[in-house]
């Protein structure tokens, strides 16, 4: 019998890429997710795919989705510093105040596996040369605090019927079907490719960096995995721990691959009140599991430039589906 996923937050950005991949491995998969963004990205005609319009808040209408299911991959959450500061208490309410009711839910259910996509972030500004998953966490945010407070959340249920495990993935960067504009690498990107002017806001914070198809590995290898390896751990995730320069530079140099008329991309450096800095060790992952990441900054840089050379993110400078904090105004979210 195929084994059965729900996916919280399964038609975001991660979701978009990961859903598909878990049907092709096998799986029956539910995406339970508000839909802000849209969901025409899925294959609404799959007989393995469920979709749930439904917020995580809703702990009657998520306890009734969860029902039945193997595993539970948690990625709905407001996403990023911004989105937080538009609405603290919306914020507040998704991201730290449903986390517990939906684990407890998912445990009664009989779900064996919960993985919970933390953050990098949750280490907030390291001097250290390898911050490791037993590092302090000096979160400087709501965003980054609620992260690492709902990870306790999840460890104090484990038992030897629900395995669960917290995964802190770096910022993710590259293409996907439901595409997000406001990570680093994808802003610089995009101005880079589509302005010809590459924007850096401070630029010697170190951020460890993730492609999003690398993303989607670590959750297959996550559910895969034999439980007495991942219950109750924790793993950083991340693979190339570059400064904001760097990832800039990068841009410089491949954006006149795809664009020949821009042999002189412009870079411009302001100030910036984002001090988050750390570097990221992911060895944990990598001895634990066997996972080590394949795709690397520059093939983000140019997997994006494929797709806006193809037309695939059209109007990539205004549409609000490409930015978090611009669609949640626009829909005027509660």
């Amino acid at each position: 019998m195929k084994q059965r996923i729900l996916v919280t937050g399964g038609a975001g950005y991660v979701g978009s890429l990961l859903v598909p991949q878990l049907l092709l491995d096998g799986y029956k998969v539910t995406v339970y997710d508000t839909m802000w963004y849209g969901n025409n990205f899925l294959d609404k005609h799959h007989p393995d795919l469920t979709l749930v319009s439904g917020d995580i808040r809703d702990s009657s209408r998520f306890a009734l989705a969860v029902a039945k299911h193997d595993a539970v991959i948690n990625l709905a959450c407001i996403s990023n510093d911004s989105s937080f500061e538009l609405n603290e208490g919306l914020s507040t309410s998704v991201n730290l105040d449903a986390f517990r009711p939906m684990v407890i839910a998912s445990k009664k259910a009989g779900v064996q596996r919960f993985i919970y996509a933390s953050s990098s972030s949750v280490y907030g500004v390291s001097d250290s040369p390898d911050v490791t998953e037993d590092h302090p966490l000096v979160p400087l945010t709501l965003y980054n605090k609620y992260k690492g407070v709902c990870e306790p959340f999840l460890l104090e249920e484990v038992s030897n019927d629900f395995v669960g495990t917290v995964l802190r993935p770096a910022t993710l960067c590259g293409f996907a079907p439901r595409q997000r504009l406001d990570l680093s690498v994808n802003i610089l990107t995009n101005h880079g490719y589509n302005n010809g002017v590459v924007r850096v806001f401070g630029g010697d914070q170190m951020r460890p960096n993730l492609h999003v198809r690398d993303m989607v590995r670590a959750y297959q290898a996550l559910l895969s995995a034999d439980a007495s390896l991942i219950q109750g751990e924790i793993f950083n995730c991340g693979f190339q721990n570059l400064s904001i320069s760097e990832i800039a530079q990068l841009v410089v140099d491949i954006v006149p691959e795809f664009r020949p008329d821009l042999s002189d991309v412009a870079v411009t450096v302001e100030s910036s009140d984002d001090q988050r800095s750390y570097h990221v060790n992911s060895d944990k992952i990598a001895q634990t599991l066997g996972f080590t990441p394949h795709f690397s900054v520059a093939d983000a840089i140019r997997d994006l430039c494929e797709a806006f050379a193809s037309g695939l993110l059209a109007n990539s400078l205004s549409d609000t589906r490409y930015f978090n904090v611009q669609r949640m105004k626009e829909l005027q979210v509660t």
